[in-house]
Order: C-alpha cells, then structure tokens, then sequence
C-alpha cells in the first residue's frame, strides 16, 4: 500500500497535538486570557449597567470569542467559553493518520452503531467536530472515506459537521479547493 501524506490545508491553524478543542476545561482555562466590559445595544435591566459582557482569547491559537447577551458576568464567561471550544474546533487542525486512523474513546463511546447522536450545545459536540474536521481536511474533504474510518455514515458525519455553519462553510470551500462539488445543506 502506498504512502499518502497527511494533507495541510492553508485555511485552517495547524496546531499540536492534542487539539485545544479536547482539552480539559481548567486546562482550555488556563491557555485563555479574559477580557470584561461593557457592550451596547438592547439589553436588561443591569445589562449596559455593568461590566458583564466576556471576551476570551486563546493565547497559544490567536482565537477569541465573546458573549454579552445574558445579564451575569458568570453566564456569559460560560457561553464565550463553549463558543471559543467550537471556534478552535472549527479554526484549528491536528495532523492524523490519513488511512490508518483510529477513533478516539469519546468518539467510540458516544458512536450508536453507524450513528452519531450528540446535540450542537452539548459539551462533546466541539471536540468531537474537531476530531472529524481533522480526518476530512486530512483527506482532502473525502467526507465519505472520513465517515468510514470514523465507523459512521456519511450522511452522519455531514449532520454532525453541518450543525455549526461555520465548520459547513469551510468543509464546503475545502470541497471546491479541491476540485469536489459542495455538499448540499
């Protein structure tokens, strides 16, 4: 069998191993620098009163994200923090083995035969965006030899990847990058 290097796409941010996306909260936590403030806008009674809007950064990817839609310091530090996870899902890519991969025990453990059932706002959804966008763009958006190594359907692997529309986006400029017609939403 021949050898076939790992494809590296100039669209996303390669980074080591292990994808940021997997990582631990504290971890993820303590790679992030936060930011608080004040935003405009309609809002709350305490909304524009306070410093509750939160800005994350992730120092070793340059990624941010931010929220200041809840009135709580505390909530909005929680929902920028599972926006930056998806974003790094999204952005960021790890090298894998391109015909020899194995999925990971969160992948295998949350698989239901060929199906892959997690919803967009639970907590396993961004790494396990992050651990498919690595094998697809690996195999130059081959979404179906993906979806086999992975041990799902391809139409699985395209619902799971088409729940965030910035992931979908990508997956479908890579496609024409390389000369694959998009896949429909």
């Amino acid at each position: 069998m021949a050898y076939h290097p790992a494809y590296v796409s100039d669209a996303f941010l390669m980074v080591e191993m292990p994808h940021p996306a997997t990582l631990d909260d504290d971890t993820l936590m303590s790679q992030v620098d936060v930011a608080t403030g004040r935003t405009r806008g309609p809002g709350g009674q305490h909304r524009n009163t306070t410093d509750s809007a939160v800005w994350l950064l992730h120092r070793p990817t340059g990624v941010e994200a931010g929220a200041s839609e809840r009135r709580q310091q505390w909530q909005n530090k929680h929902v920028a923090f599972k926006r930056l996870r998806v974003r790094l899902a999204v952005q960021c890519r790890t090298l894998v083995s391109r015909d020899h991969y194995h999925p990971s025990a969160l992948w295998v453990a949350r698989r239901q035969g060929e199906r892959m059932a997690v919803a967009h706002d639970h907590h396993d959804y961004a790494p396990l965006l992050a651990e498919a966008l690595d094998l697809v763009v690996c195999r130059r958006f081959d979404v179906a030899g993906a979806a086999g190594l992975l041990g799902i359907t391809m139409s699985q692997l395209t619902r799971l990847i088409r729940h965030e529309k910035a992931a979908f986006a990508r997956l479908n400029e890579g496609r024409k990058s390389v000369g694959l017609p998009p896949l429909r939403s």
